[in-house]
């Protein structure tokens, strides 16, 4: 029946959804500041898979959001799908964090750049034509005047994300549009996580580790 389950938990925004062949069946998430996934991951695919009476046996494959995003948050999410798949030997499968966010914009032309808050003034970022093919590597970036320059000469540009408010305080032109309020969720990888089950794109479970992008930076309490 091609039934996936798909974890995102790369921000703030722990989110599960079930979808079948690319649809989205269900959908369980919460977004909190003091990221709540080791809490809640785990009750959300139970409750999930309740409210949509399927049983675990019945799932084709696992999804995951495998970043760029919070370190912690990346690897509760891996480590669960890993579980899952591991247990009722099925694929599993990754999803771009930036891709499954740019899904969330449409528009006739321009770019979509998906942008989320990293340190400093850094964000993670990536670019997107209007029909979601990535024409820029996803990369961590400084914010400055200059950013972006070489999208808004052209067309206008959308920034979404957690770090659109980092860009919205640095970055002046006409052609850009903010958009903070937009957070990675589990909705958006139910046609891009189908795609890659029907193509067998599937993950190596034993070497699989999520794109941190950047190297692991502990905060002092």
């Amino acid at each position: 029946m091609g039934i996936i389950l798909n974890i995102e938990t790369a921000t703030t925004n722990c989110s599960v959804s079930l979808a079948q062949n690319g649809k989205l069946l269900k959908i369980r998430e919460q977004n909190s500041a003091t990221y709540s996934h080791s809490e809640q991951l785990h009750v959300f695919i139970e409750e999930l898979l309740d409210a949509a009476s399927i049983g675990v046996n019945e799932l084709a494959a696992v999804a995951v959001s495998k970043g760029p995003g919070s370190y912690t948050g990346l690897r509760i999410g891996v480590s669960a799908a890993k579980g899952l798949c591991f247990s009722l030997d099925i694929p599993l499968l990754s999803v771009p964090t930036l891709e499954s966010m740019a899904y969330q914009k449409k528009i006739d032309s321009g770019y979509i750049i998906p942008v989320l808050d990293a340190r400093r003034m850094e964000v993670y970022s990536a670019v997107f034509d209007h029909s979601y093919q990535q024409i820029r590597k996803t990369d961590a970036e400084i914010i400055d005047a200059d950013s972006f320059k070489e999208f808004t000469a052209k067309d206008k540009v959308y920034l979404l994300g957690s770090g659109a408010t980092k860009c919205e305080e640095t970055l002046v032109h006409p052609n850009l549009s903010f958009e903070s309020g937009i957070v990675p969720s589990a909705t958006q990888m139910c046609l891009l996580s189908y795609l890659k089950y029907k193509k067998e794109e599937y993950e190596d479970l034993a070497y699989f580790e999520p794109y941190y992008l950047k190297n692991f930076i502990s905060k002092p309490k």
